[in-house]
């Protein structure tokens, strides 16, 4: 490793402390992790401070962060639970969003706005679901029915635009990627199916013995999935993220409950204490803050705040009409309208391709960043404090408990 590998993954490593530290000095704000991170990001990278450098290393551990973001969103959707109403109502809300947001993109080109109507259009139609599930556990919506219907949204909310933009934004023509995609998902399916036979009467004991020795087995399992799916969505031309995602519906169809259980903690462990903080810490430092003096780029970040609630989050008021109260379905709007991760995604395709302008770019990920301040904070506000089941290998440790009790009285 380079001495300015070492020097900057130092800074982004204390920056990933510091950010839950922030977190939990002004928690009664409510400001998530993320925020912190993105923020500190922005002010130990290039554009502020300078004290670290996006090398390929730092890039590389960063790729490794997000495709592990969208592992867990895929590894966390239980799509036994979503089926019938969540699902369907997650369809039809994306598809009206996609027809809005393809609508108001198609203007914004006429007006000279924009350069590609279709990558705009696809990034208000995003949903920061890996980004809020975390949000959903820490205040029990985890398993509940509005957990539920806005997991199945978010899933769809991150998946399709992947998807859309694989297939439209490729480097071959559009054929030629439905056929590969086609070709990943019978792989995808094949793996599935073969991960999901009936597993040896000794399975749990085996999982159970081999996560307390130090091989840690079942874990390297599972990373050598994510890689593995990823590498093959890459050789098929595909975009990485849709083999991460696809690891992680495999790697739950593939565990028991009671497996599932006990790996979790690991892989939380290993995601959230290292791998997604570094993304999200190199993704503030990726982003431009200064391009924000420029008053033609600062006024677009509350256009596009306000397009995202638009697009992805109007449908919500009407695709929930009967099932969720009014104000549910408002905080249902705007956690829909929460994007950030594949906004970084889309507007890099953009940049790489000259598809983008790079005030669009800024304005579109400092929009996102607002939103996942903004959004979840009045979000859960007015849903105040769910009563959903502790997640699988989330359940309740009573010193934890008690550490956080003291921590809550300034002890």
């Amino acid at each position: 490793m380079a001495e300015g590998s070492s020097l900057s993954l130092v800074v982004i490593a204390g920056a990933a402390v510091l950010a839950p530290l922030l977190a939990l000095a002004l928690r009664r704000w409510r400001i998530p992790s993320v925020l912190f991170e993105l923020g500190l990001g922005i002010a130990v990278g290039p554009a502020v401070l300078g004290w670290a450098e996006v090398d390929p290393f730092v890039k590389g551990l960063s790729t490794l962060g997000l495709a592990f973001l969208f592992f867990v969103a895929g590894y966390e959707i239980d799509f036994t639970r979503l089926r019938g109403t969540p699902l369907s109502r997650g369809a039809v809300g994306w598809l009206v969003s996609l027809a809005l947001g393809f609508g108001v993109a198609v203007v914004l080109q006429l007006q000279g706005f924009v350069i590609s109507s279709l990558l705009v259009g696809l990034a208000l139609t995003t949903t920061a679901i890996g980004t809020l599930l975390p949000m959903l556990k820490d205040r029990g919506f985890f398993g509940t029915p509005f957990g539920d219907l806005l997991a199945a949204a978010g899933a769809i909310g991150e998946f399709g635009p992947v998807l859309t933009l694989t297939v439209l934004v490729g480097s071959s023509s559009p054929g030629t990627e439905l056929l590969l995609l086609a070709a990943f998902v019978l792989l995808a399916v094949a793996v599935a199916a073969a991960a999901t036979r009936t597993k040896p009467p000794g399975f749990l004991d085996y999982v159970r013995v081999q996560l307390s020795t130090t091989s840690q087995m079942p874990v390297r399992v599972v990373m050598f999935l994510i890689i593995g799916m990823v590498a093959l969505a890459t050789q098929l031309g595909l975009d990485m993220l849709l083999g991460a995602f696809a690891a992680g519906l495999i790697a739950r169809l593939a565990l028991p409950t009671a497996a599932g259980a006990i790996l979790t903690p690991r892989l939380d462990s290993l995601g959230f204490g290292f791998l997604i903080p570094v993304f999200f810490v190199v993704s503030g430092m990726n982003f431009d803050i200064t391009a924000l003096a420029d008053p033609g780029t600062a006024v677009r970040v509350p256009l596009f705040l306000g397009l995202f609630l638009a697009v992805r989050g109007l449908p919500a008021l009407l695709v929930y009409k009967g099932v969720l109260t009014l104000r549910d379905r408002t905080a249902m709007a705007l956690l829909q309208s929460t994007a950030l991760p594949l906004l970084v995604v889309i507007t890099t395709v953009g940049l790489e391709t000259d598809q983008m302008r790079p005030q669009n770019a800024t304005a579109l990920v400092g929009a996102g960043m607002l939103s996942v301040l903004v959004f979840p904070l009045v979000s859960f506000a007015l849903l105040g404090r769910g009563q959903g089941p502790p997640a699988p290998g989330t359940e309740t440790d009573p010193e934890l408990e008690r550490m956080e009790g003291m921590a809550e009285e300034g002890l």
